[in-house]
């Protein structure tokens, strides 16, 4: 049977601490100065096997307003509430605003406990609890058990126990697979030990020797040992309050708020986008770039709050906002969260979480609220597009969407196998399962396409341009891998060739008019006369009696054609020489076993003008390797 968390809520010295000794034998008030006080500082925390023979975990919050933080905290993980009003004092300020807190957070099941029920007359009893159905008319709690109860008699019990037991059986089991996570919300050291944080696992699964990440500073840790209610386990599980024993960290390190997760599951951020509702009840308009007290798990930051859809938020009133954080948090969307006013510390509003790590918004743009909008209530693989549309021709690795979304593993797999089989994703890179939209690869493309119409238009006599130069072109976020894959795609659609380093449309031809390709055979000709002592380009202009300009257009189309070869820039010789030469050579190097650069000079019968750029060319292209100062031939050659 899944444990269930039961956390209470109510006003201070209701008897949220003697209720639960009462029924538990635990006194939750671990701190000396709550002894001395009277009332609940810290978390308290206390656990009981109910007579279903379901484990109930309680969390014991304090009542006082100085210690809010600390009910928010203990808010996170709950199941059920036991909303606690004590008999001789009624609704109190606290006891609402605990109440909303609740219902910010979401929590869906409660009851509400009289307690001090031995310190009134029954009379009066029964005017409390009028007044306590009347508070929790239209919440969560409307229509919920309210049960008599007496922590010094004992009177109410068996009735709440059984209460308990009756709520906790309709609480739906939380799923025990996926990312692991538990928000901190104690940090201690155990002699023999060592550190020691507790909290309630929110989702997930942990066993003894699991590795973990704590965030948001990212610190690996692995679990020594584990403890579930007070006894040593070797798993825990959602819905369980558990103590993890951190093996490689020091208490120093760890703090309230931060979590405990499943490697690579979480990111630190500082910004998110969420909804946000404005209580009914807040003090005054919540405006743009307000300053406010943020709580979310078992976190407290400092946040300003950017309104994407109003100048204000009057009370009752909710929106989208970006949130700017003044410390990192690490948490997911669909996460709650409650604001407080700084001062005086009153709650203002709560919401939900909706994007961990968006970009920085413009106001009042409607494309940004329907994006919100679809984070907020829209189908998964509607959301899934939000991000991938976000993140542009960059797209987005599988490990970086597994932090971004709330969904576990195996329902992001099938999210993205079901959009790749409709032809709307496309992987382009297998090693780090990227992906991205096939409409912004489809804008890629058509970029790529109208950059080679528009350089053959200014270079009609060049075959095509050079990869490199036409990378440079496109957008930023367009990597190398994604380019690559992007180009193979083009060519088997027959838009493009490629034909070495050069990418050119498949329509393109090199057209030459009947003049130039006379010159064209003439340019031919002077190089194949040449040999291994071809003319500069100089040279050739002198020759051919042509502009230079025109003999350096001609030259790529009979490279291109394969009638030369070009060996360094402004060098060139005729294909068929250096075919000869290269037989030539390697029948000297199985021969002799290696040349010199006096022996290569005197096979070739010219100068170092011209053998030192041949030798580095027959390297380039592992015909021979260096070894010192001569050249031996490559293994396979």
């Amino acid at each position: 049977m899944a444990p269930v968390i039961l956390g209470t809520a109510g006003h201070i010295d209701h008897g949220k601490s003697s209720l639960i000794k009462r029924l538990t034998g635990i006194d939750p008030d671990r701190l000396k100065e709550e002894k001395l006080r009277g009332i609940t500082i810290e978390l308290g925390f206390a656990y009981l096997t109910l007579p279903t023979g379901q484990l109930l975990g309680i969390v014991d919050v304090p009542g006082h307003e100085r210690f809010v933080r600390h009910m928010v905290a203990g808010a996170t993980g709950m199941d059920l509430v036991a909303l606690v009003i004590a008999a001789d004092e009624g609704v109190m300020p606290q006891t609402r605003e605990h109440l909303e807190i609740c219902e910010l957070l979401r929590v869906k099941k409660g009851l509400v406990v009289l307690t001090k029920t031995d310190l009134v007359e029954k009379d009066w009893l029964e005017l409390v609890e009028e007044e306590v159905r009347e508070a929790i008319q239209g919440t969560f709690l409307e229509g919920a058990p309210v049960v008599r109860f007496s922590a010094v008699t004992g009177e109410g019990t068996e009735q709440l126990l059984a209460v308990l037991a009756d709520l906790a059986a309709q609480v739906p089991p939380k799923p025990a697979t996926g990312i692991f996570r538990l928000p901190i919300d104690r940090v201690f050291t155990i002699k023999g030990f060592g550190t020691v944080v507790t909290g309630t696992v929110v989702s997930g699964r942990l066993k003894v020797g699991d590795p973990v990440v704590i965030y948001p500073p990212e610190l690996k840790a692995k679990v020594r040992t584990l403890q579930m209610h007070g006894k040593p386990v070797g798993e825990i599980l959602a819905g369980s309050r558990a103590a993890i024993n951190l093996q490689g960290l020091e208490k120093e390190d760890l703090d309230r708020g931060m979590v405990v997760a499943t490697p690579g599951a979480l990111l630190p951020t500082r910004r998110f986008d969420a909804y946000l509702e404005v209580l009914a009840s807040a003090p005054r308009p919540l405006k743009h770039r307000q300053q406010v007290r943020f709580h979310t798990g078992t976190s407290e930051n400092v946040a300003v709050g950017l309104l994407l859809t109003a100048e204000e938020l009057k009370p009752g009133e909710a929106g989208y906002v970006q949130f700017l954080l003044q410390e990192p948090l690490a948490p997911k969307p669909g996460d709650r969260f409650v604001i407080r006013n700084l001062s005086p510390a009153v709650t203002w509003g709560g919401g939900q979480i909706l994007h961990v790590k968006p970009l920085r918004h413009k106001r009042f743009q409607e494309k940004v609220v329907r994006a919100l909008e679809t984070l907020m209530t829209g189908e998964p693989a509607d959301q899934l597009r939000v991000y991938l549309e976000e993140a542009g021709p960059g797209g987005l690795s599988r490990t970086e969407l597994t932090a971004l979304l709330p969904w576990n593993p195996p329902e992001l797999q099938r999210q993205l196998s079901d959009l790749a089989a409709k032809g709307e994703i496309l992987k382009f890179d297998l090693e780090n399962e990227r992906y991205l939209l096939t409409a912004v690869a489809q804008k890629v493309e058509n970029r790529i396409t109208q950059l080679l119409e528009d350089y053959h238009q200014k270079n009609p006599l060049k075959s095509g341009i050079s990869k490199e130069e036409l990378r440079t072109q496109l957008p930023r976020g367009v990597e190398v891998k994604l380019f690559n894959f992007l180009l193979g795609r083009l060519t088997q659609q027959g838009k493009i060739a490629l034909e070495r380093d050069q990418v050119r449309l498949a329509a393109h031809q090199v057209q030459l008019a009947k003049e130039q390709e006379e010159l064209l055979q003439s340019l031919e000709a002077l190089y194949r006369r040449g040999q291994l002592t071809p003319p500069t380009l100089k040279e050739a202009e002198a020759a051919l009696k042509v502009p230079l300009s025109k003999v350096q257009q001609l030259l790529p189309v009979l490279v291109n054609r394969g009638k030369l070869v070009k060996v360094k820039e402004e060098l060139y010789f005729h294909a068929d020489t250096l075919a000869k030469l290269k037989a030539d050579l390697v029948d000297f190097l199985k021969k002799q076993g290696e040349i010199s650069v006096a022996q290569f000079k005197d096979l070739t019968n010219t100068t170092r003008k011209f053998t030192i750029p041949l030798l580095e060319y027959f390297d380039l292209n592992r015909v021979t390797v260096r070894v010192g100062e001569a050249r031996r031939l490559r293994e396979g050659t």
